[in-house]
């Protein structure tokens, strides 16, 4: 399988999981205070949505990319 293929089918599954998910969450960890010994650090949590475009447009670049890469051969 070509390098092409497998960035192609990665695009799909990422577009899928896209359209599925709809978001992800992340947590951040930031040092807010460091007084001698002590150390105070504030986790923070942050989610970002994936917009519906993005996820399809991910599969259709992926499908493309398939499409033209099989031809090519």
């Amino acid at each position: 399988m070509s390098a092409i293929k497998i960035v192609a089918i990665a695009l799909i599954i990422a577009g899928l999981l896209g359209l599925v998910y709809g978001r992800f969450s992340y947590t951040r960890e930031t040092q807010e205070a460091k007084l001698g010994p002590f150390e105070l650090s504030v986790k923070d949590t942050q989610t970002v949505n994936v917009p519906a475009w993005a996820g399809v447009a991910l599969i259709v670049a992926g499908g493309g990319l398939l499409l033209f890469s099989s031809k090519k051969s």
